[in-house]
């Protein structure tokens, strides 16, 4: 009966560890999001906490908002078209007295769409603020009762959003700064059951003493689980002339706790991120080049604690990110404007990999256009194609040193990213 319960608690600790950190393996490493604006997306958000061509810079940079001389306001929509594969994948259980059963999976992904909208209102000359709504982190996996080994799979889905209060201040014609108060809600679901291959004997049900079965029995569902966290967000823009300016930015982003509606209650730590833009319009030429690098610091992410849950902490050890990335905008005529860029973002994680956080290196590869409606108005389009790499994935459910299951394989993830976005001047 110990055994049983000491079995049904490792199994839970893993699936709850899985699915709480689970990914966004398709948009940035770890679970970043980098849906923004279509704007940035249509140039791998090269040079984006500096060029400033519309209101969705203070998501990059508050300070930045000093660049507007008048009220800005833009609204958009991204989609996310996360394509997950679990390739050459054998889940074994020593309790069935067999190995290498075939868990592969051609598709955990789904289609997410991501909102936002910024608006900047200059005060004067030297002051402005803004207020936005977007989001920086969330994933969506999920596999289904087809996927042998159901324990390291299921069902993941965590959603957040950054409402955001800011305001900039112009020093002089070259500084400028800024800060701002983001107010983070995160909401999860989480589900997972034991695989139906896991174990062909009867156990003994630690409630009612019975013989029962376990395989394919429910272990976790947990729906709608939420919380709220306060971080804030500082920067800094600089400006040599109107067409050479850098842009430095930090955000802080809090531990979000979040409960469910059974008082389990989930800790889970979040990255501050670091970036650096840059932003040249080559002189007497429609021609502009910008670039960003920016760090996350994923190496808090070194384990969840928990409350009211079988486990009261379970170790990740990811490592710090870093995003690279590069782009050109075209400025063809007062019509349109052209944009593409490259990104190149780290895998978060480092020696620990999994299922069903299918992280690695990844490569950005996008483009888009302004069209201007007129002086005052214009619509943006972005596209972004996400190659992630081949990782090798080894995991292990144990109790009391005992083996239960296993499995091991291959994890891919691509994406496809489209963002339409309206701005206007006032």
């Amino acid at each position: 009966m110990n055994n049983t319960r000491l079995f049904k608690k490792s199994l839970l600790a893993v699936t709850i560890t899985t699915a709480t950190i689970a990914s966004q393996p398709v948009l940035a490493a770890g679970f970043q999001l980098n849906a923004q604006s279509a704007t940035g997306l249509g140039r791998a958000f090269a040079g984006d906490a500096v060029i400033a061509d519309n209101a969705s810079v203070m998501a990059r940079n508050p300070a930045a908002m000093a660049l507007f001389d008048q009220m800005e306001l833009s609204l958009g929509l991204v989609s996310i078209t996360s394509m997950i594969e679990v390739k050459d994948a054998k889940y074994a259980s020593p309790n069935n007295s067999f190995a290498g059963v075939d868990s592969n999976y051609d598709d955990a992904g789904d289609t997410s769409f991501v909102p936002n909208i910024h608006l900047v209102v200059p005060v004067n000359e030297k002051f402005a603020w803004g207020v936005n709504a977007y989001s920086n982190f969330g994933t969506k996996t999920e596999f289904d009762s087809s996927f042998v080994g159901s324990e390291y799979g299921g069902k993941t889905e965590i959603m957040s959003m950054n409402l955001g209060l800011a305001g900039s201040y112009r020093v002089n014609e070259q500084w400028s700064f800024g800060a701002g108060l983001d107010l983070i809600y995160g909401q999860g679901t989480l589900q997972r059951t034991f695989s139906d291959q896991l174990y062909t004997g009867p156990v003994v049900d630690p409630t009612t003493g019975l013989l029962s079965a376990i395989n394919g029995s429910e272990i976790m569902n947990i729906d709608g689980a939420d919380g709220w966290g306060v971080g804030f967000n500082i920067g800094t823009v600089y400006e040599l002339d109107e067409n050479n300016r850098f842009g430095l930015s930090y955000r802080y982003s809090p531990d979000i706790e979040a409960e469910d509606d059974k008082g389990q209650k989930i800790t889970l730590p979040l990255p501050d991120m670091a970036e650096f833009s840059g932003y040249h319009r080559i002189e007497d030429t429609k021609f502009a080049v910008h670039y960003s690098v920016q760090w996350i610091g994923w190496g808090t992410f070194d384990k969840i604690t928990f409350e009211n849950a079988p486990i009261s902490e379970k170790e990740y050890k990811w490592q710090d990110g870093m995003h690279y990335s590069i782009g050109g905008t075209y400025y063809m005529n007062s019509d349109w404007t052209l944009r593409a860029g490259y990104m190149h973002d780290t895998s978060a994680q480092d020696e620990v990999t999994s299922i069903s956080v299918p992280d690695s290196d990844r490569n950005w590869f996008s483009a888009g256009f302004t069209y201007h409606i007129d002086d005052a108005s214009n619509v943006d389009f972005g596209f972004t194609y996400l190659l992630g790499d081949d990782v090798k994935v080894n995991e292990t459910t144990e109790t009391s040193g005992t083996t239960v299951s296993s499995i091991s394989g291959t994890t891919h993830a691509d994406a496809i990213l489209v963002g339409l976005q309206y701005s206007r001047s006032f």
